[in-house]
């Protein structure tokens, strides 16, 4: 029980903030499964679709990235617009599905995975949302200190 607590108290936070989301790490994740599946996409195919599917998945932790380092309101805009790649990611995948590009199963776990981060970024939003109605706190993170100092804030590390 001491250990635990210990662990808890001792835990460290990133300089970059959006390293400390779940989502980012989710979304590099993505990424990584993205380069693994369009590795088998045909050299030739001629509509760019490995192209599309690649940066559109980069395009999700991109915004992450940059609207963390942003007011609450503006990240929430930038979480936004990361629900909108994923839902690109999404049409590209049934695509390329479709294309016999990428097998059913391969489709599904994407599908999955689109559908998890889906959640993730919507529950970072609520949670930003609410932050900002309870209190005017100036910083992009639900209960986070103005000093900037990531303190044990368990709220802002489910996301």
């Amino acid at each position: 029980m001491e250990n635990q607590v210990e662990s808890q108290t001792e835990k460290t936070y990133t300089f970059f903030r959006f390293e400390d989301l779940r989502i980012y790490h989710k979304s590099i994740e993505y990424i990584e499964m993205v380069y693994d599946n369009t590795e088998l996409f045909p050299d030739n195919e001629a509509d760019g679709l490995k192209t599309k599917l690649i940066e559109t998945s980069q395009s999700i932790t991109l915004k992450i990235a940059e609207g963390s380092s942003r007011n609450k309101t503006q990240f929430i805009h930038f979480l936004k617009l990361a629900k909108s790649s994923v839902r690109e990611c999404l049409i590209y995948t049934t695509l390329a599905k479709n294309r016999q590009y990428i097998s059913q199963i391969a489709e599904e776990e994407s599908r999955n995975i689109l559908m998890e981060m889906t959640k993730m970024i919507g529950a970072l939003i609520s949670s930003l949302q609410r932050s900002a109605t309870r209190e005017p706190n100036h910083n992009n993170y639900p209960n986070q200190p103005s000093n900037n100092n990531h303190s044990n804030n368990s709220e802002y590390n489910e996301y």
